[in-house]
């Protein structure tokens, strides 16, 4: 029990800083990863891409370092 509420508390970190540095809603994810936990993961991923997608543009190429 106290295995999954830290897993808990500290997905609820993790995607609120995630989210935080990709520029998406911080609370609304970090609520999100309390209560699912890392089955937040790919939908995060997904937002996280949809959001950088619509800030460049669809047609542009994107350069990472």
């Amino acid at each position: 029990m106290l295995t999954i509420v830290l897993l808990s508390v500290l997905s609820g970190v993790y995607f609120y800083i995630e989210s935080l540095k990709a520029g998406l809603a911080e609370k609304r994810w970090a609520l999100a990863g309390v209560i699912l936990g890392p089955l937040l993961l790919p939908m995060f991923t997904i937002s996280r891409h949809v959001r950088m997608r619509r800030d460049t543009g669809f047609n542009n190429a994107v350069l990472r370092a």
